[in-house]
């Protein structure tokens, strides 16, 4: 194994935690060969510095706690190259979509702007309507 990819990997993993597709980019970008780069997350999984359940755990509370709806903590799990089991689990182990929005609501107000405030935060329809519908009719506003 090159200690020099080894090393890199140290450092990048030193500023915040990554996945393994994170920390292989990383290696990548520095220009370091595909072997070198395997025998590096190699050892930094058989450690426990990379681990892409600890990191999906992790950023989807964080992303949750920001005011993220599921969908967009999804996205950004699925885009550092969490898998999609580990996705579902990691979602399963934060706080229901309805309760995060709900707050948010109670601190914004159930308008159409927070709605769309909602939506682009990764926010479903169904969540949106039953946080912000008001009467029996379900519309908006």
């Amino acid at each position: 194994m090159s200690d020099d990819a080894y090393e890199c990997a140290l450092r990048a993993l030193h500023y915040r935690d990554r996945t393994g597709l994170e920390v292989d980019e990383h290696l990548r970008d520095r220009g370091f060969s595909e072997g070198d780069r395997a025998r590096a997350l190699g050892a930094l999984r058989r450690t426990g510095l990379v681990d892409d359940e600890r990191f999906a755990y992790a950023r989807a509370a964080s992303l949750a706690e920001r005011g993220a709806g599921n969908a967009l903590i999804r996205a950004r799990l699925a885009a550092a190259g969490v898998s999609d089991e580990i996705v579902a689990a990691a979602l399963d182990a934060v706080e229901e979509e309805a309760l995060r929005a709900r707050r948010i609501v109670e601190r914004r107000g159930g308008s159409p702007k927070i709605a769309r405030y909602l939506y682009g935060k990764g926010f479903s329809g169904d969540v949106i309507r039953a946080v912000i519908a008001k009467g029996d009719d379900g519309e908006l506003g």
